[in-house]
């Protein structure tokens, strides 16, 4: 399977071809977002970012958009939100199939009991280990309470 990378710049040179501007706009802004993060890896120079960061930025993305789609949807600005909702799907069809809540709950559960995490004090453990192994496929917000809960 080729890289996250390649599939966008794949998918961006189809997207120019067909004349689909919207989509366009967004594999753009995904490529301009893995340049910066790019640039946030190396500091000084080195390497570019790594699958699993772009997936994290791709996330990162993700949220955001949806943010945005529901402030345009409370100020009445439905043609905005759709924009935003439009590129979600876009960013969306980039990232992992996304863990459902009994999923999550048995990845959370199995890392808590490798890291033998036993307090709240260790959940910047778990919660690490989460990330290293479900980039872009776990929600960590809800992940994150739910180890809460299970900590505390």
């Amino acid at each position: 399977m080729p890289a996250l990378r390649e599939q966008v710049n794949d998918a961006l040179k189809a997207s120019m071809k067909s004349r689909d501007a919207a989509k366009t706009s967004a594999l753009r802004m995904m490529l301009a977002a893995f340049k910066n993060r790019d640039v946030e890896v190396r500091g000084g120079g080195g390497e570019a970012a790594s699958e699993d960061e772009l997936l994290a930025s791709l996330a990162k993305m993700l949220k955001q958009r949806e943010e945005s789609a529901k402030a345009f949807d409370d100020g009445a600005r439905p043609e905005l939100a759709a924009k935003e909702r439009a590129e979600i799907e876009v960013i969306r069809s980039f990232l992992p199939k996304q863990m459902d809540a009994g999923e999550t709950e048995a990845a959370v559960v199995a890392v808590i009991a490798e890291t033998r995490a036993a307090t709240v004090r260790d959940m910047g453990k778990v919660m690490a280990a989460l990330k290293a192994r479900h980039a872009g496929a776990m929600d960590f917000g809800k992940a994150g309470a739910l180890v809460k809960s299970k900590l505390g």
